[in-house]
């Protein structure tokens, strides 16, 4: 645990950020890993099946990542506050809905998958293969779910470092199982999935054993675990807005995979490597995004509203250095970048069209995320999630449209930045209009003498 409300702003976000940082970059080594091994020993078409599958994964999880945001948020504020008791409420109700959540998204997300592949549109040669990587991940949602409730309550608790050591370990894991199911033993898409799926069981069992054994103020007897109706209500408040926009998000991502889909396999198996490189320059930011929600949270729920804006600051410049640095990468490298997943010559041509568009913006991206972590850590979720559904709805898909019928492919790669821009200022107006100070769910109050057993 990390006491976030003293010590240098920039120093501490930083330091607590770069674990974060690491750690969504193994996590996405997963579906990358999986997404090179296919598009290189098997066929562009498996490519294009793990591309057309993700974004519906992304969906039904969101709302259950959106939860554990508003985990880290109460529980950041609480302890903050030193109320260890609703800590632990906070914790044993999240993972009760965890729980109850991933259980009916995956009857229902392997039952419905056909259906929604067909609803998207997805060609014939691809169809197959999508369809079966979609089942076997949903079987792991479970998994899924559970890591990321520990993740998000260590967070909150000040500890980004336990997360990156989990998924350090069990990436090298999916990696080696990944090499070995599709390789040698030719098991295809299938034994990409379940490779996945295997690391994904493997990271929860640690990470929730760690969490059972080394940490006394979460050390919980079986009878000690209950829903709290109560805590459940303002995680939900404060969960919920993020988990509608997360989830918004997910559809503007599955709308613009339709469109690509009019435009041939190539164009999707582009998108889908250039979409895995872009997950990659994008997830540090939105993990410096989370370092700040904790900051934030746990300096409001001690009343020290001015660090709140120096960590804003601080986080803004930590973020726009990385950008810059991915920007120029992406830019020299791309043709390079797009070769490690396919060697097709229109694949590549296509994919770096993405990098040099896209790419060039991931500093207004950085930016948009710094103030939606400030305003996440702050309570108020409600207008973050207003903006991104605005930037990713009527904004990105009007552009997509509209764009891609006057010069092709390329219209769709344009409307992603153009999103990110209005999504950004709607959010920088929010900032200085100052409503957000208002929108804590707590109010300090005197200390509790001691962690209760």
């Amino acid at each position: 645990m990390k006491d976030l409300t003293k010590g240098n702003e920039l120093k501490l976000i930083f330091l607590f950020s770069i674990p974060m940082i690491l750690g969504s970059i193994f996590q996405q080594l997963y579906s990358t890993v999986d997404a090179i091994i296919v598009g290189n020993f098997v066929s562009k078409e498996a490519l294009a099946s793990i591309g057309t599958s993700f974004p519906i994964i992304f969906l039904l999880i969101s709302l259950a990542i959106g939860i554990t945001i508003g985990t880290t948020i109460v529980v950041s504020q609480y302890f903050g506050a030193k109320q260890f008791k609703n800590v632990r409420l906070a914790v044993t109700t999240t993972f009760i809905f965890l729980f109850a959540g991933s259980t009916v998204i995956t009857f229902f997300g392997i039952l419905l998958s056909p259906i929604i592949l067909q609803l998207m549109s997805i060609p014939d040669a691809v169809f197959d293969n999508a369809r079966l990587y979609l089942q076997i991940m949903f079987s792991g949602m479970i998994c899924i779910f559970g890591y990321n409730g520990v993740s998000a309550v260590l967070r909150g608790l000040g500890d980004s470092k336990t997360p990156l050591i989990i998924l350090l370990l069990t990436s090298i894991l999916n990696i080696i199982l990944d090499l070995i199911f599709v390789i040698p033993l030719k098991m295809g898409i299938f034994g990409a999935a379940i490779a996945t799926v295997i690391s994904q069981g493997v990271s929860f069992i640690v990470s929730i054993i760690y969490l059972y054994n080394t940490n006394e103020l979460l050390k919980f007897k079986i009878k000690e675990i209950r829903f709290d109706y109560e805590v459940f209500l303002k995680i939900l408040k404060m969960g919920l807005p993020s988990g509608v926009q997360q989830m918004s998000v997910a559809l503007g991502m599955i709308i613009l995979v339709k469109f690509v889909n009019t435009f041939g396999t190539d164009a999707i198996a582009a998108y889908t490597a250039a979409g895995r490189l872009d997950t990659f320059a994008s997830m540090p930011s939105m993990s410096i995004s989370l370092a700040l929600a904790s900051f934030v949270g746990q300096n409001i729920g001690a009343n020290k509203i001015e660090r709140v804006h120096k960590g804003l600051k601080s986080s803004i410049i930590i973020a726009v250095i990385y950008s810059m640095c991915i920007t120029i990468i992406a830019f020299l490298f791309r043709f390079q970048l797009i070769g490690i997943f396919n060697s097709d010559e229109n694949v590549i041509s296509i994919g770096s069209d993405y990098l040099v568009i896209v790419g060039s913006s991931y500093i207004i991206f950085s930016i948009m995320f710094m103030f939606n972590g400030l305003l996440r850590g702050a309570g108020d979720t409600v207008y973050s999630m207003f903006c991104t559904i605005f930037a990713t709805w009527p904004i990105r898909i009007i552009f997509a449209f509209f764009l891609s019928r006057f010069i092709g492919v390329k219209g769709i790669w344009y409307s992603i930045p153009l999103g990110w821009f209005i999504g950004m200022c709607l959010l920088f107006i929010r900032y200085k209009t100052g409503i957000w100070k208002s929108k804590t769910i707590i109010k300090p109050v005197v200390a509790e003498i001691a962690v209760e057993n």
